[in-house]
């Protein structure tokens, strides 16, 4: 009797054991389709939210982002005995690491105090610039921009309008080189046997294939004024940011590159100027110069950064350089194309001149216009040089440098389309 009870009781418990196998297999079951499911609409959801906002900010911000070629080099360097060792400062220093490893545990950056509190405020952390590419001269963070008479950020600008209204205006054309009254030097064939004066080919100088502009004219620098103030600016094209356009023009026609400098200066032309309308002006002078040179094919809208000299400056081969930041448009859908032509003068600024680019970043219309006519080329950047403090040499210099790297990046890419180009 007692056995035969022993062996229901054995019965029921692996009924109850297989009930719950069962029961447990369902949950699994349950599990795993709810997670397949969440992750197929979750890439779903980011492939439709890429197509409707291709935007650099959510593709390219993150931890691949913040960390340097440097630290890329030296963890290969582990594994690979004989890799070359880097002639700057270790990438995996106590410092650099501690500041690395706090900011990716806390999102928070030792060298911007208002990171403490950008996720408590709302907004505050939204209104910050995206770093896209660092730079090796990027330790002093993001551009800044200062509103003429706010002393602080600048206002948002408006976006671009597709309004007829808004079509070129013949009197923003660009206007020739050299603004300070100084003729362009005819256009000698590089060190390569590029580009020639009176060519009539790809090194003629007089077909005009690279626009340089200024947004904000007047835009200028302390030692060039002899003030001390934090927003220095001048109607005087020798003594602002149309000095430095002109010193990167002079460059590229030297280097046999056809360039259109624009010294229009819109406060003093455009009648009710308005400041905050100031992309909507060189909008029209980008367009006015495209209508009258057809193979125009560069736009570089120069700038000058708000920060002191000890975040703009850095020093090579025993001479000091205005370091430069490349800014591009969240608005702009084309972005891309624009990001791998900064990415290609960035790129060889890197290798010549290390420590005087300060990366590629991203903008959206909280920080500004979030356009800044970029989707009129994809071969078209905005360039901040050097800050308030930056002397006439460290422009020079640096202007020097940047024109020599756009000049590589354009003849680069229209020897790659010589040698694609079918033979007659």
């Amino acid at each position: 009797m007692n056995r035969h009870w022993f062996q229901l009781w054995n019965l029921a418990r692996l009924r109850s054991r297989f009930l719950d196998m069962l029961a447990l297999g369902r949950t699994l079951l349950l599990l795993s389709a709810g997670s397949l499911l969440f992750f197929v609409l979750l890439g779903a959801g980011g492939a439709a939210g890429h197509k409707l906002n291709p935007s650099p900010l959510p593709s390219m911000q993150g931890l691949a982002a913040s960390l340097s070629g440097g630290f890329f080099k030296e963890m290969l360097g582990m594994e690979v005995a004989h890799l070359p060792k880097a002639k700057e400062g270790s990438a995996l220093s106590g410092n650099k690491v501690t500041a690395f490893v706090l900011e990716m545990l806390t999102s928070i950056n030792p060298s911007d105090p208002k990171s403490l509190i950008a996720r408590e405020v709302p907004g505050l952390a939204a209104d910050d610039p995206v770093l896209l590419r660092r730079g090796s001269g990027g330790a002093g963070g993001a551009p800044a921009d200062y509103h003429p008479g706010t002393g602080g950020q600048a206002a948002p600008d408006p976006a671009p309008s597709t309004d007829p209204a808004s079509s070129p205006d013949p009197a923003a054309a660009a206007s020739s080189p050299e603004p300070s009254g100084q003729p362009a030097e005819s256009a000698a064939p590089d060190s390569q046997g590029q580009g020639g004066a009176g060519s009539g080919g790809e090194g003629d100088p007089a077909i005009k294939r690279v626009l340089i502009y200024h947004s904000h004219a007047r835009e200028s620098y302390n030692p060039l004024l002899g003030t001390a103030s934090d927003n220095p600016s001048s109607a005087d094209p020798d003594r602002n940011v149309m000095l430095v356009g002109s010193y990167v023009a002079s460059v590229l026609e030297k280097r046999g590159i056809g360039t259109l400098h624009s010294t229009q200066d819109y406060a003093s032309t455009m009648p009710d100027y308005n400041w905050n309308f100031s992309y909507k002006y060189s909008r029209m002078t980008v367009k006015s110069a495209m209508a009258a040179n057809g193979e125009l094919d560069e736009m570089i809208d120069i700038h000058r950064d708000s920060q002191r000299h000890d975040k703009t400056t850095t020093v090579i081969g025993g001479q000091s350089y205005a370091q430069i930041y490349f800014i591009l448009g969240h608005e702009n859908k084309d972005w891309k194309k624009n990001e791998a032509f900064a990415n290609a003068i960035h790129q060889r600024l890197e290798k010549q001149y290390p420590g005087i680019s300060r990366g590629i970043w991203g903008k959206t219309s909280a920080q500004g216009n979030g356009e800044y006519n970029q989707s009129l080329s994809p071969n078209s950047v905005l360039i901040e040089i050097g800050g308030v403090d930056s002397t006439k040499e460290e422009l020079k210099r640096t202007a020097d440098a940047l024109g020599e790297a756009i000049a590589d990046v354009y003849w680069s890419g229209h020897e790659a389309q010589k040698a694609d180009a079918p033979a007659n």
